[in-house]
């Protein structure tokens, strides 16, 4: 397995024309990085000293939006073999 050692977050602009380009919302722009709100999503894609997108947020972002349904369901599956407990949102996907 490869690991990766150098890491330089995308700039705000492109996170804010990623979410432009998915033609969704802050809220399910956060839902798909794993936070809470859409304000914190704001918070990596606006103001004077935008948030960094730590790595780990971003692979698993990008895990998201790349993965097929069934890839995704092989990572729970080993997440929960990890002992993890978890719940799919109701909500509808992104593409």
């Amino acid at each position: 397995m490869k690991i990766i050692s150098q890491y330089t977050p995308p700039p705000a602009q492109a996170l804010a024309r990623l979410k432009d380009d998915l033609n969704t919302t802050s809220q399910a722009m956060a839902e798909l990085c794993g936070l809470a709100q859409g304000q914190q999503w704001r918070k990596y894609t606006g103001g004077s000293t935008p948030r960094v997108m730590g790595m780990h947020m971003h692979f698993y972002m990008a895990a998201m939006l790349t993965l097929s349904d069934d890839e995704v369901a092989k990572v729970l599956a080993t997440m929960r073999e990890h002992g993890a407990a978890l719940q799919l949102a109701d909500g509808p996907a992104l593409p």
